[in-house]
């Protein structure tokens, strides 16, 4: 009997040395941060592809994970005091969305893991070394609204073919915009079109900026990524129904607002391929080891009511080619 005992003993120790991570991830419970420039509403398509997401992975909150979300509520200003609280209640591995939000993070700390879910240039932002060896503690899924700017062009000369000017609306205080801008530049001129651009810092600053653009002669406006802008849906959508200027952004929302048509990544597909990046982070892997993917989703919506109100008429193959159409009743 106590020959059984030792036996027993003994081969439960070596099963402890040969698996001790493996049984410790399968009793631990994991915090994983999320941190948003949003609102709760405004984030739930995206927060709910992350859950499933991690559901494939077989996390599940309940069991073994714990969600801890902090929504900035459209105050950009908030994302930084946002970030230091997440950090002090020491999560695993924090998710973002965003420049500004990857940027908040990474300040807070240097340490913990951060998976982004869309960003512009990271290099630039100073987040990361390359994409294919980001170092340091950030990595994820790259969202380089410049990389699809071309098709946005597109888009505008089909809709509109006597187009002669493309301006741009950036905010200074974005730390990805200045690459952008000259990529957009390049892109725009190479099609035959003048290119210009006018900066809104703040949501009081936007009046000014689409007034100045519609003033200075601007066949379309792009929207460019940002936090600040994303707060201020209704508000741009509006400003340029006001001022007859064609509109295209890179989120849905702002066409469910009243912007003419949109042309981005799809957001929930980035949060659910986010979570491929937390299970490997979780079983061990260095984020700084983690390469970046790109999207491979993009969405064109378009709202023909904003369309006829401003006198732009949409060719039915475009239609057909989008996901979303906000039809007049």
């Amino acid at each position: 009997m106590r020959k059984a005992i030792i036996g027993f003993a003994f081969g439960a120790l070596i099963l402890a040395l040969c698996f001790p991570a493996e049984a410790q991830q399968a009793a631990k419970t994991w915090k994983i941060g999320v941190l948003a420039s949003g609102t709760e509403a405004q984030n739930k398509s995206r927060d709910d592809a992350l859950r499933q997401g991690l559901r494939d992975f077989g996390y599940e909150e309940g069991k073994n994970i714990v969600m801890d979300y902090k929504y900035a509520e459209g105050k950009p200003e908030r994302l930084a005091q946002l970030a230091k609280e997440l950090v002090a209640e020491k999560p695993d591995v924090i998710v973002v969305g965003g420049t500004a939000v990857a940027v908040a993070a990474k300040n807070a700390t240097n340490t913990i893991p951060i998976v982004v879910a869309g960003a512009g240039d990271l290099v630039e932002a100073g987040l990361i070394k390359s994409f294919m060896y980001p170092g340091g503690n950030v990595t994820g899924v790259a969202r380089m609204s410049a990389d699809f700017f071309g098709d946005r062009l597109k888009l505008i000369k089909e809709i509109l073919p006597k187009a002669s000017q493309v301006t741009a609306l950036s905010n200074p205080n974005n730390p990805g915009h200045g690459r952008n801008l000259k990529d957009a530049e390049l892109g725009a001129r190479s099609s035959g079109l003048t290119f210009k651009s006018v900066a809104a810092r703040s949501a009081n600053e936007l009046d000014g900026a689409i007034s100045s653009a519609a003033k200075d002669g601007a066949s379309a406006l792009f929207i460019m990524t940002d936090a600040m802008f994303n707060s201020q849906v209704a508000r741009i959508a509006n400003l340029t129904i006001k001022h007859r200027l064609p509109a295209v952004y890179d989120r849905t929302d702002f066409v469910d607002a009243g912007g003419l048509l949109s042309y981005g990544v799809n957001l929930p597909d980035l949060s659910r391929r986010a979570a491929e990046y937390v299970d490997q982070i979780l079983k061990g892997k260095k984020p700084g080891d983690l390469t970046l993917v790109q999207p491979t989703r993009f969405d064109l919506a378009i709202n023909q009511k904003t369309a006829q109100q401003i006198g732009v008429t949409i060719p039915p193959e475009v239609l057909q080619r989008a996901v979303k159409v906000i039809r007049s009743r």
